[in-house]
């Protein structure tokens, strides 16, 4: 009590100066609630995403109080609580799979059952035919209601009605027409009705029968309504080899003690890397709130310097002067704490269906944290309490008399903070160059120099502000007369420089990391087949015949205009019965390795044909293709190497080819060999293809199948609505075909989400930051721009000074800063990009991509910007003010 009294009269002050300087405090508000509101947003919108068991019990099992999966050939279950967390079986069985009296026994009661199937099926649309995902299950019973959501129509009630998703209707079978199973039978869409669980996929569901599922898939499952399922009837139906989704076990699951040890040592400890990362980012992301609170407090503690120095002339204590400052960040941390977490709800909120769209499965309910909430809260306190820390120090080491005699400036800088600076700056260099030599957890290393750099950095600022005054004698009057006062007052300057400095220093290397990492991508990344062309294949273990393939070129050329389409075939290395045929090809005295990869879409990696396929899909240059041509052409044989072996392979013109035949189980059976007339030639495409193309007669020595393996489509460009309309075309005709069009690598969508929400979010930081300490920086620096006006300057002089402050400031802090982010943004792309697989061994080590584009806009733009801001938004005119207030 005694400690808290000593703080009451601290606490009535700064309330007090809270509400008599409201501008100033709303800018401070501003300061520490935005990342408060930003992270709560975030975490609102990552908890409903995130689905807990218990809140998924409705989407995965409808009303139902569990539900038991039984596998073809599974033995006894072993399980977690909730089976998505780690489930096996321990043995296999050739039983018949358990049925519902095999249920009920287990139990040792009378229970209610809902069959259910899940699986995908072929259903007929305008265009043609497509996949879609499959339920057969009575919708109308009690117990599978959440399973569905119905928009529309009603339940089917016979096998042949059923209900369809708006995604498949919109593509054709809508409600009240017929829709056609790839086996020909006709259903009837009665219903619209969207699942709760996937959003964006085709899908269909009628009552078991309805599509065959139980012929094609080996996982059984039935709902039970059998009151609480507990966790010894989980172990009993485990026992009947069934997997087990209890709502009572999941909502109150038992100790871990009782976990099979094998699936507790799955989830068992906490990863020690996972909680270096979090405390890192913890530590990065209170220094960035300390660093945006700062300027707003060292305002506050210069406009507060006569009341403290009049406190300690009357004998008020240095301990006394520094309550009165930690208090003011106690108040004004409490009410951006409460303000943040209120919008950042009202922001989460708001940005859950916008996040909605990224994701093909549906959200939880709207989750709001409480537990993380009051941390983050919490969080912003501490943040405003720390950034108020070095101002209250400050204030209670302030020279009365020069205070209270009106003069204003800092004292001269000490030569031991940049000394401390260049030393932190220096581990955090070498921190960062260990981390990117490191083998393992460098990461960490590069992280860690991170934080110590940009504190190096924030000490060097006083060092930089000085510097940049010395040499400032050449520049305009505005721009000089901004740049001494920065030094001259660095107490107000330096944290302002800072905040904008640890934004742009996190913002940069992330941003080169982002950067590098596609880099590597996109270097890396393998075409199928050319650009913009594209591939039918039929499979590895296809049983297509040649008519089908004769059906799928007529399709093809009808569904896009231009587009020519020719069947290929191929040797059938992977049959229906799961034995294969294993070939390889080499050439004597060259390489003995031609190709570093293959495969791909081509549906087989060794053609059959009389010549080489047209278009440009092999990769194949026009000297290539006709010695190619005329080896095919003689019976023989043409093997692909990469095109860096160019030099080796040139004149070789045999080539031996070896079959080994190997059952279901794997095991070898016999070898063949032989040798064939033929040439070696190049891929320049530097795509994954096939490795050879035989003449039928080749084919027929070798003694291989040959079945028809793609189309390949070229011709004409295949838009990506055309691409769909040509995938149900094809599958109308050839139900095991599936359709590629090359279109190059593209980054996805979670990735540029993330650079689209880096570059803003380093914006609106900057931005935010660097306008909120300008304007706190000016208001400190009314008696002195009054004075300007006094002694005959402009209002645009005086809207001049006020712009170059904050161009001064934003362009320190950025210059600082980008160089900074440089240290851990190269560093991190040593581990990022440095195991790079590499088809045909031409990929670099190692790769770098600076983002000079972001860089240049933080660096340039931002701080002209703000300085425009500055120059529109400034008064023109201020009233002559007291030097001494």
């Amino acid at each position: 009590m005694r400690a808290l009294s000593g703080w009451r009269p601290s606490l009535r002050m700064a309330w007090r100066e809270v509400r008599r300087s409201r501008g100033r405090s709303i800018l401070v508000l501003v300061m520490i609630a935005l990342p408060v509101l930003a992270v709560t947003a975030a975490d609102i919108v990552i908890a409903t995403q995130d689905v807990s068991g218990v809140e998924s019990m409705d989407r995965r099992i409808g009303a139902a109080d569990a539900s038991v999966s039984f596998t073809t050939g599974a033995g006894r279950v072993i399980q977690a609580f909730d089976p998505d967390d780690g489930m096996t079986w321990d043995s296999e069985s050739d039983k018949p799979a358990p049925g519902v009296a095999d249920v009920r026994r287990a139990l040792g009661r009378d229970v209610r059952t809902v069959e259910r199937w899940e699986g995908s099926t072929v259903v007929s649309t305008d265009k043609g035919r497509t996949d879609a995902l499959a339920a057969e299950v009575d919708l109308a019973d009690p117990l599978t209601a959440g399973l569905y959501d119905l928009t529309d129509g009603r339940w089917p009630r016979t096998e042949d009605e059923v209900v369809v998703n708006a995604d498949l209707a919109s593509r054709g079978p809508g409600l009240g027409e017929e829709v056609e199973l790839a086996s020909g039978d006709v259903r009837r869409v009665v219903g619209i009705a969207e699942s709760t669980t996937y959003r964006s996929h085709p899908s269909i569901a009628g009552p078991v029968g309805s599509f065959g599922l139980s012929e094609r898939t080996t996982d059984h499952t039935w709902l039970l309504g059998a009151g609480p399922v507990t966790w010894d009837d989980v172990l009993a139906l485990n026992a009947l080899g069934g997997t087990v989704v209890s709502r009572a076990v999941i909502a109150h699951p038992p100790p871990d003690s009782v976990l099979d040890p094998e699936i507790a040592s799955w989830a068992g400890g906490t990863d020690d890397a996972w909680l270096a990362i979090v405390a890192l980012v913890v530590v990065m992301a209170l220094l960035e709130v300390v660093l945006l609170a700062g300027p707003a407090f060292a305002v506050t503690a210069r406009r507060q310097s006569r009341t403290l120095a009049l406190m300690a002339a009357a004998g008020g204590t240095p301990r006394q002067g520094r309550r009165a400052v930690l208090a003011h960040g106690l108040v004004l941390g409490s009410l951006a704490a409460v303000l943040g977490v209120g919008l950042g709800i009202v922001a989460g909120r708001l940005a859950v269906p916008v996040a909605q769209r990224w994701d093909s499965t549906w959200f939880g309910p709207f989750d709001v944290p409480w537990p993380h909430l009051l941390g983050i809260a919490c969080f912003g306190l501490l943040g405003a309490i720390l950034a108020a820390v070095v101002p209250a120090w400050i204030a209670s080491r302030q020279d009365v008399v020069a205070v209270l005699g009106g003069r204003r400036g800092d004292r001269k800088a000490s030569l031991r903070s940049p000394i401390l600076g260049v030393v932190l700056l220096g581990a955090g260099v070498a921190g960062a160059a260990y981390g990117a030599r490191s083998t393992s957890n460098g990461e960490f290393a590069i992280a860690a120099s991170a934080v110590v750099a940009v504190l190096g950095m924030i000490l060097l600022v006083p060092l930089v502000v000085v510097t940049l005054a010395r040499v400032a004698r050449r520049l305009p009057l505005v721009l000089r007369y901004a740049v001494r006062d920065a030094a001259r007052h660095r107490t107000r300057t330096v944290p302002a420089v800072a905040a904008v400095a640890a934004t742009v220093a996190g913002v940069v290397a992330l941003g080169i990391a982002l950067s590098s990492d596609e880099l590597e991508n996109r270097a890396t990344y393998v075409p199928q087949v050319p650009m913009g062309d594209g591939v039918v294949s039929f499979g590895w273990n296809t049983d297509a015949t040649a008519a089908d393939a004769d059906a799928v070129v007529a399709a093809a050329e009808k569904s896009v205009p231009g587009l020519r389409a020719t069947a290929v075939q191929g040797v059938q290395t992977d049959r229906p019965d799961g034995s294969y045929t294993f070939l390889s090809f080499a050439a004597p005295g060259g390489p003995q390795q031609l190709l570093s990869s293959y495969g791909g879409t081509f549906g087989s990696d060794v053609l059959v044909a009389d010549r080489v396929p047209p278009g440009d899909h092999l990769g194949i240059d026009a000297a290539g293709r006709e010695r190619a041509d005329s080896a095919l052409a003689a019976g023989g044989v043409v093997a692909l190497a990469d095109g860096r072996l160019v030099d080796q392979v040139a004149g070789l013109d045999r080539v031996r080819a070896r079959v080994e035949e190997m059952d279901a189980e794997g095991q070898p059976g016999a070898v063949r060999k032989r040798t064939f007339p033929g040439a070696v030639v190049t891929t320049g495409s530097h795509s994954i293809g096939p490795q050879a193309i035989v003449s039928p007669a080749a084919a027929r020595r070798l003694g291989v199948p040959v079945v028809p393996a793609n189309v390949l489509l070229d011709g004409a460009s295949i838009g990506r609505g055309q691409q769909r309309d040509l995938d149900e075309a094809v599958s109308a005709v050839a139900d095991q075909a599936s359709v590629y069009v090359e279109r190059g690598y593209r980054a996805s969508g979670e990735t540029v989400v993330v650079q689209l929400v880096l570059a803003a979010l380093g914006a609106v930081l900057m931005l935010g930051g660097t306008l909120t300490a300008t304007f706190l920086a000016l208001s400190d620096a009314r008696p002195d721009l009054a004075t300007l006006g006094a002694v005959g300057a402009s209002p645009r002089k005086r809207r001049g000074v006020a712009a170059s402050y904050a161009l001064v400031v934003g362009l320190v802090g950025a210059v600082l800063g980008a160089a900074v982010g440089f240290i851990p943004g190269i560093a991190v792309t040593y581990p990022l990009t440095g195991n790079s697989w590499d088809l045909g061994g031409t990929a670099a080590s190692h790769y770098l991509d600076v983002p000079w584009l972001l860089i240049g806009g933080l660096v340039v733009v931002l701080p002209l910007l703000t300085a425009g801001i500055v120059w529109v938004s400034a008064r023109p005119r201020l009233p002559m003010v007291a030097r001494l207030d």
